[in-house]
């Protein structure tokens, strides 16, 4: 696990960026595994800059996303679909087709997941998983206490995850109480892992993530068993960190 900690907010999003977009030059084809959020929302204005710039190409690149609101449809301003397109998708030349996220109006939902996992598989694995992590030490929507062994799953929200996802809703009685999300499994089969983490609110559960125990308790905890891993954070959210050599 290799710790990062950048001077500011900017600075962690272009750095975030250019690894995302180096994969994509290397690799044009990649199947990129991104996360939605207030934290990439700086990486994403990034790769918008590079390839205005020419710099990156998406027309080749594949997209997965980690996870949907059960029961918001894809035309919603709240739906994670219509996040990505306004943050990222349509100012990009990635083709439709290559974007996926969950389909939150699934009437078998156990259906959905198992073939979101079967389109990954089809599509050569995930090579550059983008994370977050919720203060309660979520990546993509595995709560605290959800199975390391979980692929791609309907999720239970929990309390502290609907009042943190409540700013971006009228009130909290609208946030969805489920979503379908990546599992942990999922997450963990990806070659390589980069996880943003940006203010004094996430503090507490950066440190469990890089300095505690590996436990469900704290699903981030898991990403010290990656071998590919990068953290990359603001001063405020390394802040509680023992001082790095």
């Amino acid at each position: 696990m290799e710790v990062i900690i950048a001077k500011d907010y900017d600075t962690l999003s272009k750095q975030a960026a250019m690894l995302l977009a180096s994969q994509v030059i290397s690799q044009p084809g990649s199947v990129l595994g991104l996360a939605t959020g207030s934290t990439p929302v700086g990486a994403y204005k990034n790769l918008v800059a590079f390839y205005n710039e020419g710099i990156v190409d998406f027309s080749r690149a594949i997209v997965f996303n980690l996870d949907e609101y059960y029961g918001v449809a894809p035309e919603n301003p709240c739906s994670y679909r219509w996040f990505m397109e306004d943050n990222l998708f349509k100012h990009i030349n990635i083709r439709q087709e290559n974007t996926h996220i969950p389909n939150g109006l699934a009437r078998d939902t156990a259906a959905e997941c198992r073939e979101y996992e079967e389109k990954i598989r089809r599509a050569g694995g995930i090579d550059l998983q983008l994370l977050g992590i919720g203060g309660n030490g979520h990546i993509g929507f595995n709560e605290p206490g959800d199975s390391f062994k979980s692929a791609t799953h309907l999720v239970e929200l929990d309390s502290g995850t609907i009042a943190a996802n409540s700013r971006f809703f009228a009130s909290r009685d609208e946030v969805p109480r489920q979503a379908i999300s990546m599992g942990i499994k999922s997450i963990m089969a990806a070659r390589r892992i980069i996880l943003l983490a940006s203010g004094a609110g996430k503090a507490k559960a950066v440190y469990e993530m890089v300095q505690g125990p590996v436990t469900p308790e704290h699903p981030a905890s898991v990403l010290q068993l990656h071998p590919q891993v990068i953290i990359i954070l603001d001063q405020e959210a390394a802040s509680l960190l023992p001082p790095r050599a």
